[in-house]
């Protein structure tokens, strides 16, 4: 294994879990392992986490959907994001259950499961969700058309409503106005739905909250809850993870494979933007932007190594960074370096120094950094 990895504690996602299950009570859980698992890696999550009690998964397109059913994963899994006409026969012989918010893609998936070759069980309905824009701008139908597409959606006849579903734009926020839209968009997602159910069709799954909606809102929870950055161990809101009790999983680090000494006035790396102050002494680490550290941490992020921070210096480069380790160091060649990880400086951090989301930080670790599961 190369010096550089991501260690992904899985008995961190475990534990969220639990703590998630003792908040929310009654409603599903629906784990949410799109972009890889938010970077962590989809298959070994989606298994610990059905594993641990999470009752279905998402992603947002049919490839990662068909990376789990290759792997045996049989648990139910949405898909997020609209496909294009050519992926409908691999979403229908995988089992995806697709959101839908139009009559011409409802007509396009009922016409192709309707020629899809017939599997072992026979012709079956397939499922979908009816997705419904109550104010996030983005996929679904306007709420006052959701009863007439539900409706036809339950006279094709090889479809099945499997549920209805919206997204909250700014319930990670307790701000009272973000507060008092959360809520309007509540109501009126309860109103497409009594609307639907006024006509005597079964809504099957409603579900409406993320992370920050299932924690703040508790009633946005109905029947299941779509919670994705919580279990992975971070707070939706600007509150950190140990105000919730959750735990990162992914632990980034590297090791120390060169160690050499700068004078006094000598740059290191591109540009020159870091001249040393005295003579010192410099680690190479062989990891960069081409790993997911970002460039923009440059000079602006420490590292910890036997249990101190230490500043990287230098721009970061593609392969490598370099960080300082003082004039006078006993620091061994081949130690290893802690990037972020649980229990330290995280990846909340690390958004926080750059301007952005956790997310985004768990999600650009590139696939050339191994994925070690441990727990």
């Amino acid at each position: 294994m190369g010096a550089t990895k991501a260690l992904i504690h899985l008995d961190n996602l475990r534990h969220n879990i639990r703590i998630v299950r003792d908040r929310i009570g009654r409603p599903l859980i629906c784990l949410p392992v799109k972009a890889d698992a938010y970077g962590h890696g989809a298959v070994p999550v989606a298994r610990a986490g059905l594993e641990a009690g999470a009752d279905c998964l998402a992603v947002a397109t049919v490839d990662e959907g068909a990376e789990l059913r290759e792997a045996g994963i049989d648990a139910p899994i949405l898909l997020l994001t609209l496909p294009v006409p050519e992926e409908l026969p691999r979403l229908i012989d995988f089992h995806l259950t697709p959101f839908v918010f139009d009559r011409e893609f409802i007509r396009l998936l009922a016409d192709a499961v309707e020629a899809a070759p017939l599997g072992p069980e026979g012709k079956r309905l397939f499922l979908v969700h009816l997705k419904i824009d109550t104010g996030m701008g983005r996929a679904g139908c306007r709420p006052e058309d959701a009863p007439e597409l539900a409706d036809f959606i339950c006279r094709q006849k090889t479809l099945e409503l499997g549920g209805v579903a919206t997204h909250l734009a700014v319930s990670d926020s307790d701000a009272e106005d973000d507060i008092r839209r959360t809520k309007m968009q509540l109501a009126c997602f309860r109103k497409a739905v009594e609307g639907i159910r006024a006509r005597g069709l079964n809504t099957g799954i409603v579900h409406a909250a993320n992370s920050g909606a299932a924690l703040l809102h508790e009633d946005s929870r109905l029947d299941m809850v779509r919670m994705g950055i919580a279990l992975y161990g971070y707070s939706p809101f600007k509150k950190g993870p140990a105000a919730l009790g959750v735990k990162p999983l992914m632990e980034l680090s590297t090791r120390i494979v060169s160690i050499k000494k700068i004078k006094r006035g000598e740059a290191v790396s591109y540009g020159g933007t870091w001249t040393a102050a005295e003579d010192t002494t410099i680690g190479i680490l062989p990891i960069g932007y081409g790993d997911g550290l970002s460039r923009s941490l440059s000079g602006r992020w420490k590292v910890r190594i036997l249990g101190r921070l230490y500043p990287l210096i230098g721009r970061i480069c593609m392969d490598q960074c370099m960080v300082n380790l003082g004039a006078h160091t006993d620091i061994p060649r081949w130690e290893s370096a802690v990037i972020f990880g649980p229990g330290m400086q995280d990846a909340a951090d690390m958004a926080t120094v750059i301007g952005t989301i956790p997310y985004e930080i768990t999600c650009r670790i590139s696939k050339r950094v191994k994925r070690v599961y441990e727990g």
